[in-house]
């Protein structure tokens, strides 16, 4: 497969196209009135373009046909129907989202929407194959259940990203993070031979990546465009995509790796670890909802976002943290990778300990807190 240089040039691509579609969408947004306008739970103020998805789709599109014409990406796009898979699904998965953007769907129908891309991915063939579990063994998938953990990925996945794209530049930033430090993991297992190839994830990978960074400078606070539930759709389908590809199909009876920790004897658990800040934030959005018997689709003000805004921090704040959690995820995974006789996780128990501190005990917030106190004569 192809070279690092042969993947940089690819991410480049999309960084490019991603920058140069924002403001042409941006001003058609303006034009046709698409528009995101404020409200009691959102924090923006004025009304912004919200289907910046389109933009990011334009950076996939332009990224995947050059790589498309580069001689080392060929094992990967000749006769193989996965790439017109992925396509597929997302151009689907697209579209719903941007029509939510512009004119609300029903949550029964933008769940379909995920399903019906999934399976999309499953005609064609993007899916696991195996991957093991922790401390349990090797699952061998059939016919029967590759459906269902596809869709079952993808809906978690999407749900993930939309969920955590509740502040400037939060989503963007987690995920072109988090598909850095995939993208690195997964080529060192293809390195290593462990990959079965060609793999389509680490070239999905650095493409998010891509139109992540490409679209940040206009969405990071103070947004001029927000990539809306197309945008976040898609990233979490891409990301899907590559980590299941990778996961799901990194060699599970290997013993190159035994008396490491178990990320290597279970792959597919590894993109969970990465994203933890936005898989967490999905699990207590469930929580939340069951106890309180609310539906799935009810908006609320309790994302780790709202939380942190709640605490005192302004936004541009708790999306630095947020992000800083996502590069702490993403080291813990890989310092493991990179190092065989890994045992000692003291600096990033440190690293933790001092984060979460931040996190509550930022100065600001306590003299904050000291300036509400009332003051007695």
């Amino acid at each position: 497969m192809a070279d690092v240089t042969g993947y940089l040039i690819v991410g480049t691509v999309a960084i490019g196209a991603t920058a140069v579609a924002t403001p042409l969408v941006r001003a058609l947004a303006e034009h046709k009135g698409w528009l995101a306008m404020p409200d009691a739970r959102k924090v923006h103020t004025v009304a912004t373009p919200d289907v910046g998805g389109l933009a990011m789709f334009v950076g996939f599109l332009a990224a995947f046909l050059v790589a498309s014409q580069m001689d080392r990406f060929s094992p990967l796009f000749d006769g193989n129907s996965e790439p017109l898979g992925v396509v597929l699904a997302a151009l689907v998965i697209l579209l719903v989202g941007t029509r939510d953007d512009i004119k609300e769907v029903s949550a029964p129908a933008r769940v379909l929407s995920t399903v019906v891309s999934a399976l999309v991915l499953v005609y064609f063939g993007v899916t696991m194959f195996y991957f093991r579990v922790p401390f349990v063994g090797v699952l061998q998938l059939s016919d029967d259940w590759i459906p269902i953990v596809t869709v079952v990925w993808l809906l978690v996945m999407t749900q993930a990203v939309n969920l955590i794209d509740g502040l400037d530049g939060l989503a963007a930033g987690i995920v072109a993070i988090g598909s850095i430090a995939f993208f690195i993991y997964s080529r060192h297992l293809s390195g290593l031979g462990l990959l079965t190839e060609p793999n389509i994830g680490p070239l999905v990978a650095i493409i998010v990546v891509g139109i992540c960074v490409g679209f940040l400078p206009y969405n990071f606070n103070r947004a001029t465009i927000f990539m809306g539930d197309g945008g976040a759709y898609l990233l979490g389908l891409l990301v899907a995509v590559s980590t299941s590809v990778v996961g799901g199909r990194a060699d599970p009876t290997t013993q190159a790796f035994n008396g490491q920790t178990y990320f290597f004897l279970a792959p597919v658990v590894i993109p969970l670890i990465i994203l933890g800040v936005p898989v967490v934030d999905v699990l207590f959005a469930i929580i939340r909802r069951v106890s309180r018997r609310q539906s799935f689709a009810t908006a609320d003000k309790g994302h780790l976002h709202h939380r942190l805004i709640a605490l005192g921090h302004g936004p541009r704040r708790a999306v630095a943290i947020l992000w800083l959690w996502t590069a702490f995820f993403s080291g813990l995974v890989l310092y493991p990778v990179f190092n065989k006789s890994a045992t000692n996780f003291a600096p990033f128990g440190l690293a933790a300990l001092v984060l979460f501190l931040y996190t509550v005990l930022h100065p600001d917030l306590q003299r904050d807190s000291r300036e509400q106190e009332p003051h007695h004569p």
